[in-house]
């Protein structure tokens, strides 16, 4: 059984590569990645211009359970916007600093989706 565990979170990460490359391919600046609080996890926090961009990234082997950008649910969101709060109440960022929640999709055939604006801050 631990096995099985390590093998997802080893996926994960390989995942979150993949996208850390996407991102700095496309001009981003990594911030953090896997920022952990008392409110959860984020996968990716990154610099897009003046915009500090909240990345969660998500992986599906087959689409037969549903879209990997579809597993960013309400309740993610609502997660993982107290954990944008959180981060940004540690730092001191200048007032021409943007947000933004951004969702990217890998698939099994290693095709990457990524919605700029994915989803607005939930309470």
């Amino acid at each position: 059984m631990q096995e099985k565990v390590f093998n997802k979170r080893q996926i994960g990460t390989d995942y979150e590569t993949v996208a850390t490359k996407y991102l700095e391919q496309k001009g981003y600046s990594i911030l953090e990645r896997n920022y952990r609080c008392p409110y959860g996890e984020i996968d990716i926090i990154a610099r897009d211009k003046e915009t500090v961009v909240f990345c969660e990234i998500k992986y599906r082997k087959k689409c037969s359970y549903g879209s990997p950008l579809a597993a960013v649910d309400s309740r993610k969101q609502r997660r993982i916007s107290k954990v944008a709060l959180y981060y940004t109440a540690g730092y001191k960022a200048p007032e021409n600093v943007f947000y933004r929640f951004d969702v990217i999709g890998i698939d099994g055939e290693g095709q990457i989706e990524h919605i700029e604006n994915a989803f607005y801050f939930q309470q």
